[in-house]
């Protein structure tokens, strides 16, 4: 009996590394469309179900096991050591095997796992939709599209009974009943809930490589994302449009507020010291901070204290010499945003660009 749970675990956490190398959620072990086996064993945290009884308790330490053991690489907490080890072979590129990739040199605990990233060079998606034609690498990934056209949501919460379309999804969910956050950043003590969240926190708060920049104003970004939605400061395209009316937004959180102002959908925050009300729960966030007194960002040079990143950022600059703001046309830099355009129009002149559309579209 206990041989099987060893051999149960390890491989279930040789899954879990195969799901940290390709898009399919192959941790799901109930998301076998085409897999008919009867599954009696059913969680009643999460209501999954299982083939056999070790499946299912060996899924309830996952409910219950707190995730002690750290991987140093990315953060991702796991409730063994033997589930850390098998996930650390994913961030191992180069190393003794024979399922070696000749494209990049990665190495694979099995064919299938190398079999599924070949497709990553050779871009063979033979799975097919049948409804509108999209095409995967998986026949998972081809699944939970499916759920797109069906609207089927078969993961529910038992808590609030959200429902969901992705097994994973209602994993991430639960941490917010459960407050589990198993992604650590390694740089500060900070936890997060979702290996993006912790991404992205690495990349605005540790990082200040800005590597992309707007060739309209030469403003310098952290992400792709941050830069296409200022680029509609300067094109004047609104993408996100109310269904209720016309009303069309630059940004998605702006149509969010616009729906909860004017059309009574979402949930506002409201702040139980003075009972105002936000739209964002960031927002009541850092006005709870002004209320508390709490300042947490520091000024590295003169060790004044801000409420709000932001705040600290724009004071940053009275102290560098840095030149975060570039022509996107003839490369040169300048510390405040105010003195680009005008020089980006006389760039745009003598190339002889009309418009900032014309840019774009070279």
């Amino acid at each position: 009996m206990l041989l099987s749970l060893f051999l149960l675990i390890t491989l279930s956490c040789c899954v879990f590394v195969l799901a940290d190398n390709t898009e399919a959620d192959s941790s799901d072990i109930t998301e076998h469309p085409h897999d008919d086996k009867p599954r009696p064993y059913k969680c009643t945290v999460c209501d999954k179900r299982f083939k056999t009884k070790d499946g299912l308790n060996y899924h309830k330490t996952t409910h219950a096991a707190k995730h002690s053991h750290s991987c140093t690489q990315c953060g991702k907490s796991y409730p063994s050591q033997v589930c850390l080890k098998a996930h650390m072979r994913s961030h191992m590129n180069i190393h003794s095997s024979k399922y070696k990739c000749t494209e990049c040199g990665k190495c694979f605990g099995s064919k299938r796992e190398l079999t599924l990233h070949g497709r990553i060079h050779s871009g063979e998606k033979p799975f097919e939709c049948t409804v509108c034609d999209k095409q995967f690498t998986t026949r998972g990934n081809l699944g939970r599209h499916n759920r797109i056209h069906s609207g089927q949501k078969p993961y529910k919460c038992h808590v609030c009974h959200k429902t969901f379309s992705e097994s994973g999804h209602l994993n991430t969910h639960m941490r917010v009943h459960t407050g589990d956050k198993p992604y650590k950043c390694s740089l500060c003590d900070k936890s997060f809930s979702e290996s993006g969240s912790l991404q992205r926190h690495k990349r605005h708060v540790h990082s200040n490589r800005r590597p992309y920049d707007c060739r309209w104003c030469g403003k310098l970004f952290k992400s792709s994302v941050e830069l296409k939605r200022h680029v509609y400061t300067h094109t004047g395209a609104k993408p996100y449009s109310c269904r209720h009316c016309s009303e069309c937004f630059r940004q998605l959180g702006h149509l969010k507020a616009h729906l909860l102002k004017s059309h009574d959908e979402g949930t506002w925050f409201t702040c139980h010291i003075c009972q105002k009300k936000f739209t964002r729960n960031g927002d009541l966030k850092k006005h709870i901070r002004r209320h508390e007194g709490v300042k947490p960002y520091v000024c590295d040079e003169c060790l004044k204290c801000f409420c709000t990143a932001t705040e600290l950022k724009h004071h940053a600059v009275k102290h560098s010499n840095a030149k975060l703001f570039c022509c996107g046309l003839c490369a040169k830099d300048f510390k405040h945003k105010r003195h680009v355009p005008k020089h980006f129009k006389r760039c745009a002149v003598k190339l002889g660009f009309s418009d900032v559309q014309s840019i774009y579209e070279c």
